[in-house]
């Protein structure tokens, strides 16, 4: 029965099977070494005898094989001090090659950094082999393992919330999805479940959670994906402060069992303005790392009282998202459509390191002061019953107060794994410039395909 690399310091003497990829060839006359790689680590395997020299010879990097040989202590002198199986050796018997491998396009025991990006992402299959890809991605699923546990004591329920649904305004352009059954209408990919998640709270859940995938179909940017994963969460009858004091807690709780070797800068977190943030540091993302050049320094602070509105075109538009409530104080304001560049929302964002890593806010769940907040920003009523009736009509049907917040994982993992981007905690991502090189995409499709949605493809001029 095969074990796991990193286990065969516990079988000296032993006859074992391993199974893995060839990461080393090493010839030494009448010995081969090759370095096996599996998921849990690398072991050397030592080939003697002729035959098993002349099998072993033909081995080429990255081939798949299946090993079964005895597990012997490594004479002192050869002992890999790098390696936690570097006191060890497997003296192979068996060797079957599994599958044969093309020469790769790039090494991968390497940290890539010296591989163009463009080819890392056409082969990422190949490039997810490396060990830093792989503890990124592993790290990336103890985090969310650790939020959903923590969550979960915590009477949080996991919903899952449609990936089709209604294109609305809500900051970025939707991805529009055309309907095959219904010519000429369209579902959007949700930018955030934040409609569903207010839903659910009409619904009596309370407590809420999702590891939820959002797209965005914004311009292209060097450090921005088209899809991209939230924690997103929502409570029923909370403050800011109760908000805030959960996140803040899960955040520490996570640094401290998952990366201990990370010093939290201050605790509790440092509180500032939108408009001391501005005035200081002349960023609402600001960096406040005592000491910048310290990768294992993490110094949160939340961002607080931001302005409602702001003026865009000679109209005002949200600065946020439109469901947020207005500060207790200022609800007056809103409701009377006066002061509007004065109002401040209940909006709260906590940033790291200089990185926005979650934004939330208290929701307006009274559906007249939502309807207020779309007639500033100039909407129609037929187009505010359009485009968010459903939640006019859900919020008028015994909505509760209610308030969340969605920390973006891949920045928040980029930080923690110190990496320079978040393409490096994503197992597939896209390019900066939304592409993927791996699958191609995007494509054109066929005509018939377009045709049975009732859509003609006219190029630009």
């Amino acid at each position: 029965m095969r074990i796991l690399v990193k286990d065969i310091v516990n079988k000296e003497g032993q006859k074992v099977e391993l199974m893995g990829w060839v990461s080393v060839r090493r010839d030494h006359g009448k010995l081969i070494f090759i370095d096996l790689r599996d998921r849990s680590g690398i072991c050397q395997l030592v080939f003697v005898g002729k035959a098993l020299y002349e099998k072993a010879d033909k081995l080429r990097s990255e081939w798949v094989v299946k090993i079964v040989g005895q597990v012997n202590k490594r004479p002192p002198a050869m002992v890999n001090k790098d390696l936690p199986t570097g006191e060890y050796e497997v003296l192979a018997e068996k060797l079957e090659v599994l599958n044969e491998a093309k020469t790769p396009p790039f090494e991968v025991g390497t940290d890539g950094t010296e591989v163009g990006e463009d080819v890392r992402m056409k082969y990422r299959y190949i490039d997810l082999r490396r060990q830093r890809l792989q503890k990124n991605i592993r790290n990336r699923d103890k985090v969310i393992a650790f939020m959903r546990n923590f969550l979960r004591e915590r009477d949080f329920v996991e919903v899952e919330t449609p990936i089709l649904s209604k294109s609305t305004p809500e900051g970025a352009r939707d991805y529009l999805v055309p309907s095959r059954l219904y010519n000429g209408k369209f579902y959007a990919l949700p930018q955030s479940p934040q409609q569903y998640k207010q839903l659910l709270m009409v619904a009596g859940m309370e407590r809420y959670f999702q590891v939820a995938r959002c797209f965005r179909d914004e311009d292209t940017r060097g450090d921005r994906q088209p899809e991209f994963t939230q924690l997103d969460l929502e409570m029923s009858f909370v403050r800011e402060e109760d908000v805030m004091s959960l996140i803040e807690e899960m955040f520490i709780k996570a640094v401290q069992t998952l990366y201990p070797g990370k010093k939290i800068q201050q605790m509790p977190f440092p509180r500032m303005s939108y408009k001391e943030a501005m005035e200081k540091y002349g960023t609402d993302r600001p960096d406040l790392r005592e000491t910048k050049d310290d990768p294992n320094l993490l110094a949160f602070c939340w961002v607080v009282d931001f302005p409602f509105f702001e003026k865009t075109d000679e109209r005002w538009t949200f600065t946020h998202n439109p469901f947020s409530s207005p500060k207790p104080e200022h609800v007056e304001w809103l409701m009377e459509k006066k002061n509007i560049g004065e109002i401040l929302t209940t909006q709260y964002d906590i940033v790291l390191n200089g990185f926005e890593v979650g934004g939330g806010s208290i929701r307006n769940h009274q559906p007249e002061a939502l309807k207020k907040v779309f007639e500033i920003m100039g909407l129609a009523e037929e187009r505010i019953m359009n485009n968010f009736g459903h939640m006019l009509e859900a919020l008028g049907s015994g909505a509760p107060p209610h308030g969340g917040i969605a920390p973006g994982l891949d920045r928040l993992i980029m930080i923690l794994e110190n990496e320079p981007n978040i393409r490096e905690v994503i197992a597939f991502p896209k390019t900066g410039d939304a592409r993927d090189l791996m699958m191609e995409a995007p494509s054109e499709v066929s005509k018939e395909q377009l045709k049975e949605l009732g859509l003609e493809i006219k190029k630009k001029k």
